[in-house]
């Protein structure tokens, strides 16, 4: 296999976001290694479709390893997988929290390591997370997510953090930081709520995010950041 062309790898890669992101990087001439727990194969030689449980260490490692052996590379981590649960902080029960740590750090933390010990071998990588800012940068009263904001909250600072530990080894470590998405995740008679935690008076497309991430792509110079794609959201309350 010709290992000249870049690789990425997308976790949550079945709907929503995750599925806008396998379509433009393939257009973007990438091979793709998409999983999630739904994953099904689509017949194209450039996709490697692989179903399981990112929050699974042993499942990271097998994607990781598959990608170098299927593509002979991994160019690009994209940590999308993620689940939200909304809920008041007294409702909240021991398997709300064992499912958010598990998939939202855990999926993040196994993915990322293995993945970055690809990067490091091959001297280059970049890992994109996203995260959230109606939950984790501008908590609303209306939305009360304290365990979801405690997971999104914690891959922003380790976004910052990692940036800094690659700096100067190659990789980079950037953050998309969405606001309501219109995806499967948010029913359609939610929307017009939605809309109403935006300053712009709407909520954003699968392309919006994907978009800021194909930026942060090309973007050799930027390392650290998290990008708000949120209508306005993180810059206060109004």
């Amino acid at each position: 296999m010709n290992a000249a062309r870049k690789v990425v790898v997308i976790t949550g890669a079945s709907r929503g976001i995750g599925a806008g992101l396998v379509q433009e990087f393939l257009q973007k001439d990438y091979r793709v290694v998409a999983c999630s727990r739904g994953m099904e194969q689509n017949g194209d030689p450039d996709v490697l479709a692989i179903a399981g449980d990112v929050a699974d260490p042993d499942f990271a490692s097998f994607i990781i390893n598959e990608a170098v052996d299927r593509f002979g590379r991994v160019d690009t981590l994209i940590n999308n997988a993620g689940i939200f649960v909304p809920k008041s902080f007294t409702d909240y029960c021991e398997s709300d929290f064992t499912a958010l740590v598990k998939v939202n750090l855990g999926g993040f933390f196994h993915m990322s390591q293995k993945a970055a010990v690809e990067m490091l071998r091959q001297g280059s990588g970049h890992i994109v997370n996203i995260t959230s800012s109606l939950v984790a940068e501008q908590p609303l009263k209306a939305l009360p997510a304290a365990l979801t904001a405690i997971t999104k909250g914690g891959i922003n600072a380790v976004t910052r953090s990692l940036a800094i530990e690659y700096s100067g080894r190659g990789i980079r470590v950037n953050a998309v930081a969405p606001g309501a998405i219109c995806t499967p995740m948010h029913p359609a008679e939610t929307h017009g709520f939605l809309a109403t935690l935006h300053p712009m008076g709407r909520i954003g497309e699968v392309r919006e995010i994907v978009d800021a991430v194909l930026f942060l792509e090309g973007a050799d110079f930027v390392t650290g950041e998290v990008v708000h794609v949120d209508g306005g959201a993180h810059a206060g309350h109004w």
